[in-house]
């Protein structure tokens, strides 16, 4: 892979995620804290990104896979979301900020597909030289919370929690213009063939591609646990709420630390079934520490295991539906498996997380133990599973 060609690719990576990595960690403590939300309407504004999901990646997998080139929908989808932010920085009511948070989405949901789409096109290697591209993702998370500590330690702003939105604003804006000059990615459907999606979608008729679907779901729907509830827990237990993008980028440190130096290594040798199942392990570790609520230290250091898991899961997972989807039908593969775990796993995981959450929120706050405890089990079934029952 060329210098150049490496250099385009990691900051197309780098701007995507730096764009979510500023609001999402800390719109919560927001929408809880001066804004006065339910845990369920907490749950709908989050669960817009994967309502978008649902609705948004499929139709831009047809797009771009049979009619328009991939980089020219990722510019023209970021400048028309960096419009909805900046207004959703400036709302302060549930439904102006739902609806525009909603169209946001819509806008911002099919990229997260098609950044993959677009690296796989053009990446040699992708077993190996994917995560060294992708790694940029994790590091602008990173200093998105970083970025966000230091603004509100400057004490120019008073601080309620509407400058990662702001701050989203603005690298959307960056990124719809960068992506104009990323590598030509032209559609490759050819004329008279079976339509994309449809391709796509009977891959699930193979069992074993089935099976890790429906395991890929399940394990999303328990990630809401950590991105609505994080914030808010930390805040509880004694951490201050500057401090909170901070040590959330403690996650985004360690899956930096794991696409660069681990999983180049092992996942060669370790294939799918490994590496997704301890993925999902650590997550499950994650919430154990979570549920035991102290010491403090150990808890704000378990949110390394996140990081882990996030590389180890998603990141193998998008080199499996590289690997097992034909080349005319890759947009929309990819389409297919943000749709269903960032799509229909998120929002499943928003509405249950939401009513979790509230059935164990008291007048003097949250019952934290028994709300971290509720994923544990599920993601015990999902680590077995992967075990016996996948064979990547």
């Amino acid at each position: 892979m060329s210098w150049e060609l490496y250099i385009l690719l990691s900051g197309m990576m780098f701007l995507e995620f730096t764009i979510w990595g500023a609001w999402a960690p800390v719109l919560a403590a927001r929408l809880l804290g001066p804004l006065k939300m339910s845990g369920k309407q907490l749950g709908w504004i989050y669960g817009t990104l994967p309502l978008g999901c649902i609705i948004s990646p499929l139709l831009a997998g047809q797009i771009v896979d049979r009619w328009c080139p991939t980089q020219w929908y990722l510019g023209g989808s970021h400048l028309v979301g960096s419009i909805f932010l900046l207004a959703a920085a400036r709302a302060t009511r549930f439904w102006p900020l739902l609806i525009l948070m909603g169209c946001y989405s819509l806008c911002f949901a099919p990229t997260l597909a098609l950044v993959n789409s677009l690296a796989f096109a053009h990446i040699p290697h992708p077993e190996v030289n994917y995560f060294r591209v992708r790694v940029w993702g994790a590091i602008s998370w990173v200093l998105a919370g970083w970025m966000l500590t230091a603004w509100r330690r400057s004490g120019k702003l008073k601080v309620s929690g509407e400058d990662g939105l702001t701050m989203a604003a603005v690298f959307s804006l960056i990124m719809g213009v960068y992506c104009f000059f990323l590598p030509h990615t032209p559609p490759a459907h050819k004329a008279g063939a079976v339509l994309p999606f449809v391709k796509a979608i009977s891959m699930l008729t193979d069992p074993n591609f089935l099976i890790f679907m429906v395991l890929s779901f399940v394990v999303s729907t328990q990630l809401q646990f950590y991105f609505l509830g994080t914030a808010r827990y930390l805040e509880d237990i004694g951490t201050s709420h500057t401090a909170v993008p901070a040590a959330m980028s403690i996650a985004q440190i360690a899956q930096v630390v794991a696409m660069a130096l681990i999983l180049p290594v092992i996942f060669p040798r370790w294939g799918y079934q490994w590496t997704l199942a301890v993925g999902a392990g650590f997550w499950l570790v994650m919430f154990l520490i979570y549920a035991r609520m102290r010491p403090r230290y150990l808890v704000i250091a378990s949110m390394a295991l996140h990081g882990l898991a996030f590389a180890f899961f998603f990141d193998a997972a998008f080199i499996y539906m590289n690997r097992v989807a034909s080349t005319d039908i890759r947009g929309s593969a990819q389409a297919l498996y943000t749709t269903v775990t960032l799509g229909i796993g998120l929002f499943v995981g928003t509405q249950f997380t939401g009513i979790i959450m509230d059935h164990f929120k008291r007048e003097s706050g949250f019952l934290w133990r028994p709300i971290f405890l509720v994923p544990c089990g599920l993601l015990t079934i999902c680590v077995l599973a992967f075990i016996f029952f996948f064979k990547g």
